[in-house]
């Protein structure tokens, strides 16, 4: 079983995760500012703020494999880059694989084809800058990182998140960076999501690869 920290572990894919890989056995850490009320058992939970390097220092030491589950909201709205780097310097410092909740405009409809974040008109505008800025680490952030950093950016079908919760049917489909047909991207769960999430940290399969999962 492996040392898995979830950065951002009380969110929805964050949680979901944790829950995911918590029940296979593995030895999970949940970073993030908040405490749950309800807490997965055998889950170690500590408070703490990312942009706080010493803190986020403490929980990715030690770790075989960190998982980004971060949102650029709120106190990260501005900072949601800044901090990615610094989590990418300090993964690869201790040679940590990390395994990133990315987002589904970071995606291309076929091969070739412009991402959907060239052209963000199939979301509000209020979610715009996010969506630009979740795109940025796997076009130009995480690219750029040393060789030696081994990441795997995954991103969610169309239809996912707290507000389309959906149930845990025990399947998923894995594609590249082209979405999963259908063409609109689908759905998945937040439970399916992170079934093909943690798959996918125990496979090991992908190194420095953007991947997405939808039914």
């Amino acid at each position: 079983m492996s040392r898995i920290t979830v950065l951002g572990g009380t969110g929805y894919a964050g949680s979901a995760i944790v829950a995911e890989a918590a029940a296979r056995g593995h030895e999970v850490t949940a970073f993030s500012r908040s405490v749950p009320a309800d807490r997965v058992p055998g889950v170690a939970y500590v408070r703490g703020d990312v942009t706080d390097e010493a803190a986020l220092s403490s929980v990715i030491s030690g770790a075989d494999v960190v998982v980004g589950a971060l949102a650029p909201r709120g106190s990260l709205a501005g900072s949601f880059r800044d901090v990615y780097a610094m989590i990418t310097r300090l993964a690869d410092a201790e040679r940590i694989p990390l395994y990133v909740v990315g987002g589904f405009s970071s995606l291309r409809p076929a091969s070739g084809a412009p991402r959907y974040v060239a052209d963000l008109s199939h979301a509000p505008a209020a979610y715009h800058d996010e969506l630009v800025t979740v795109a940025a680490l796997v076009t130009d952030d995480l690219p750029a990182t040393p060789e030696t950093l081994d990441w795997v950016f995954v991103s969610p079908a169309g239809r996912f998140g707290a507000h389309v919760p959906g149930e845990r049917l025990g399947t998923y489909r894995v594609g590249d960076d082209v979405a999963v047909q259908p063409g609109d991207g689908g759905a998945i769960s937040g439970p399916d999501y992170a079934l093909g999430f943690v798959d996918l940290i125990e496979k090991g399969e992908h190194r420095r690869a953007h991947l997405n999962l939808g039914y």
